[in-house]
């Protein structure tokens, strides 16, 4: 029997979630859409995988048991799936590496040249990922290493090194009262409306909002997933952001502010790659690039 892999997925976040509205927001995806994928995943086992009702959706006992046993498959796919596309980079002499925003700031052309020094013949690929997928592609197995903001999701199933620590700041808008001050207590801004990622990041947009450093939860005023949307929103009074320093640099626009927020932790960029996968020589020599191009990180 023949099972789409796309349904299985799509069935463990309903599994997950307990609930299609929420399942649908988190694969980005209408409720209609995802109803349909379950009823085809049904049919094409021959068995009923939820009860519904007006709470939500609870696993039949035929949906416990593929419950139980999918996100192994799915993970074995990925992984079979993950070497493929290594090994088919690695014989064209390219490492792909994802990265987010301005990957590791003005030190990225650094690493690049010194890797090319290390490994002649080779050369990267950059593949830029929205803040939809902080991984960058690491999760699905679209590149070889990341260029990356910690935390990001699910970080313990990779090898993680920092690179280089930088202060946060707030973005926003110009006209803003608080814009006239040089520096901004985190307290400060903890009423005011902030421009997030999308929910379904987890600890990304966790961060980024410093849920675990204020009292009160955070006030949502517009959701986006790239820069330029971002920086938009932020230019519209829609709200306020955190960002890195460097966003001051690589992100300045007009109508927009940055200002130091002195009180609340340090971004970090990082280098990743996987742990499922035995370290290849190319990957060695892009890590070893990013210590001797970077300067050491701050406590």
């Amino acid at each position: 029997m023949d099972v789409d892999t796309r349904l299985v997925r799509a069935f463990l976040a309903v599994a997950k979630e307990g609930n299609l509205t929420r399942a649908a927001e988190r694969l980005y995806v209408s409720q209609p859409a995802l109803t349909k994928q379950i009823r085809r995943l049904e049919t094409d086992l021959g068995v009923r995988l939820f009860s519904r009702s007006r709470t939500g959706m609870a696993l039949t006992e035929a949906g416990q048991t593929l419950a139980d046993s999918a996100q192994a498959l799915l993970g074995l796919c990925d992984d079979i799936l993950r070497k493929t596309k290594s090994a088919a980079a690695s014989a064209a002499r390219v490492l792909r590496v994802g990265f987010i925003a301005s990957a590791a700031n003005e030190a990225t052309q650094d690493i690049i040249a010194e890797f090319g020094r290390l490994m002649p013949g080779w050369r990267v690929e950059m593949r830029q990922a929205t803040w939809s997928e902080p991984t960058a592609g690491l999760a699905e197995g679209e590149v070889d290493v990341a260029l990356l903001r910690a935390p990001f999701p699910d970080q313990e199933s990779y090898h993680v090194e920092i690179l280089l620590t930088e202060p946060r700041f707030v973005a926003l808008p110009t006209t803003h009262p608080l814009a006239t001050r040089t520096t901004i207590p985190f307290r400060g801004l903890w009423t005011e409306p902030f421009v997030a990622a999308p929910a379904e990041t987890g600890d990304w947009r966790d961060y980024w909002l410093a849920t675990s450093e204020r009292d009160t939860p955070p006030v949502i005023g517009a959701v986006t997933d790239q820069p330029d949307a971002w920086l938009q929103a932020i230019a519209n009074g829609y709200g306020v952001a955190l960002a890195p320093e460097s966003a001051t640099r690589y992100y300045a626009r007009p109508g927009i502010t940055y200002r130091l927020v002195p009180d609340v932790s340090p971004s970090q960029v990082c280098v990743a790659w996987p742990k499922s996968t035995p370290t290849t020589p190319a990957q060695q020599a892009f890590i070893h690039s990013c210590h001797t191009t970077t300067p050491h990180p701050h406590p």
